[in-house]
């Protein structure tokens, strides 16, 4: 048996909050494991003056439940996964030219959420896109970028934000990401919330309207 690829189009799915005309920064922020982009979006009603936030959804949908009536997305599995990462990156790329093209020279930002840390990590490092601001909320970060490989985050601003009762995510993980941070000499604030696996509305506003 062998294994073959081809590339072939695909059409992917955004939301936005805010105007484009009138937007200071763009934040696109990535969904965590089984969630839809729409949904993940509304915890973000209200941020939205002066800003253009996006969520755009991963390529790959699936249902939650046995009962087939709930769908949730995800941006990778393990399978194959250098093309997948391949392809979210591509895709985040593209998502990223067409709305600077709309809101002109304007800072983009990007926020991760839980699965979603892993792809906002790999898009900033691998990707074409210049990022200003890179949050990573309640997730950890991938494996593979050596020290070496995270340098080029210390031509953004980088924030870690974990919750005090997160069930997934704790302070050892944290520990172990600032020290692979501080190993590679990467700037970095951490921010810490009381809750749990969830974006808390009071420290994304501080967050975003920085």
């Amino acid at each position: 048996m062998q294994e073959h690829h081809l590339t072939v189009p695909r059409t992917a799915r955004y939301h936005t909050l805010g105007d484009a005309a009138t937007a200071r920064a763009v934040w696109i922020v990535l969904h965590g494991y089984g969630q839809l982009a729409r949904y993940f979006l509304q915890k973000f009603e209200g941020l939205e003056k002066n800003l253009l936030i996006v969520a755009p959804e991963g390529l790959s949908r699936f249902y939650t439940d046995e009962a087939h009536s709930r769908v949730g997305a995800t941006w990778m599995t393990r399978e194959d996964r250098e093309h997948e990462i391949a392809d979210q990156i591509t895709y985040l790329d593209a998502l990223a030219k067409e709305l600077l093209h709309t809101t002109g020279d304007v800072p983009l930002n990007v926020l991760g959420f839980s699965q979603g840390v892993a792809t906002a990590c790999r898009w900033s490092l691998q990707g074409r896109t210049t990022i200003s601001r890179l949050v990573l909320w309640a997730g950890g970060l991938p494996p593979e970028p050596t020290p070496e490989q995270l340098q080029p985050w210390n031509k953004l601003e980088l924030q870690l934000v974990l919750g005090t009762l997160d069930e997934y995510a704790g302070d050892q993980e944290l520990q172990q990401q600032v020290a692979r941070l501080n190993l590679a000499k990467v700037r970095h604030e951490v921010h810490r919330f009381n809750g749990g696996h969830e974006l808390q509305t009071v420290m994304l506003a501080t967050l975003l309207s920085a």
